[in-house]
């Protein structure tokens, strides 16, 4: 991955360093109800869960109205430069003529993977809540067949190792010292403008 240019300036505004930071509180909250229990520690997590889940939930939501009103969305979507920098850096060159931009193919890559994997633990977390009952309303399983819930626990449990085996790199690479600068300006908001440095 190549290192960030030197000019610094405001990379992240504050509303997104408080979503961003949200999101890996019900992460970590999410993680922890699924997985503690599987190894033995007992307790009542379910409530936990879920309330967790509709929070990041709600916190994705208010991403997306960001992305499509205030950032828009062509930043953070893959595209010709992206696939050029990602066949240079497999030939172990740096990134020549290619546009500068705030995210490089990497960080593009990940978003997408992240993205997908959290969409997809949302989609089925949001169905399983029929099978709990909560002050909010009584449950009813019986929206989709013995069959179809299998489907939807298995595709959950595989996502949730997903989004485990993400956050994990996503921690490993942010501590790396040739990444500090975008772990301060996720917590400061001042940080490298451009992640690709572009054409010298």
């Amino acid at each position: 991955m190549n290192t960030p240019i030197r000019h610094h300036g405001v990379r992240h505004r504050l509303a997104d360093r408080l979503f961003h930071w949200g999101m890996a509180v019900s992460v970590i909250v999410l993680g922890a109800t699924a997985f503690l229990p599987i190894v033995g520690f007992r307790f009542d997590w379910v409530p936990l869960h879920w309330i967790s889940g509709v929070a990041l939930t709600l916190l994705v939501l208010f991403h997306l109205f960001r992305v499509f009103f205030v950032h828009g969305v062509r930043g953070m979507v893959p595209g010709p430069d992206d696939i050029r920098e990602i066949a240079q850096a497999a030939r172990g060159i740096g990134p020549e003529a290619l546009a500068e931009a705030k995210y490089d193919a990497f960080q593009k890559g990940f978003h997408l993977a992240a993205a997908t994997t959290i969409l997809v633990l949302l989609v089925t977390g949001l169905l399983m809540l029929a099978k709990i009952d909560t002050t909010f309303w009584r449950r009813d399983p019986s929206i989709l067949s013995d069959y179809s819930w299998g489907i939807i626990y298995v595709i959950h449990g595989a996502a949730s190792l997903v989004l485990l085996f993400l956050f994990t790199l996503h921690v490993y690479f942010a501590l790396l010292p040739e990444h500090r600068s975008f772990l301060v300006a996720m917590i400061g908001g001042q940080g490298p403008e451009k992640a690709r440095k572009g054409k010298s």
